[in-house]
């Protein structure tokens, strides 16, 4: 039986317009998780966001403070790196791949 709360496939204009969105957000904001949010995964969008977050806070503390783990002063360098990846892979993917990895089979990591 279908999900009757699911939202229809998205095709067309729109799939090129949330492809090209979350392509260019991943290659700019990915450390923040910009490019989840458009695709509708909220709990990878919101991980990416407070880890980033984190780690910006911990870097200006850590000027202040010298003995910070310095995998919280990376993070958001580590997760710019995988928003570009996944920044380029969502723009070099053809639409209807794009279509059935990210938008209906919700593939929520590369």
């Amino acid at each position: 039986m279908p999900d009757d709360d699911a939202p229809p496939p998205i095709t067309g204009p729109d799939l090129a317009n949330k492809k090209l969105a979350a392509g260019l957000t991943g290659i700019l904001l990915g450390a923040f998780g910009v490019h989840k949010f458009i695709l509708g995964y909220q709990n990878e969008g919101i991980i990416m966001l407070a880890i980033s977050l984190t780690g910006l806070a911990s870097g200006l503390v850590g000027g202040f403070i010298c003995c910070l783990p310095a995998t919280l002063l990376m993070a958001p360098t580590v997760l710019g790196v995988i928003g570009l990846i996944e920044g380029i892979i969502y723009l070099t993917m053809p639409d209807e791949q794009f279509a059935r990895t990210y938008v209906i089979g919700r593939k929520p990591w590369f």
